[in-house]
């Protein structure tokens, strides 16, 4: 299933957006978390501020 979503974002406009990962330490558990979001390749680095 991963493959086919990843194949698609190859093609047309797919390929202006990255996937973005991020580790965020929860509040509640003090446990990291990953967060995981589709951002477009201009806002990659305005993301990580």
């Amino acid at each position: 299933m991963a493959k086919k979503a990843v194949a698609s974002l190859q093609k047309g406009e797919g390929r202006g957006h990255s996937k973005v990962i991020k580790m965020i330490k929860s509040p509640k558990t003090g446990a990291y978390v990953f967060q995981e979001e589709m951002v477009l390749n201009e806002q990659v680095k305005s993301c990580f501020k």
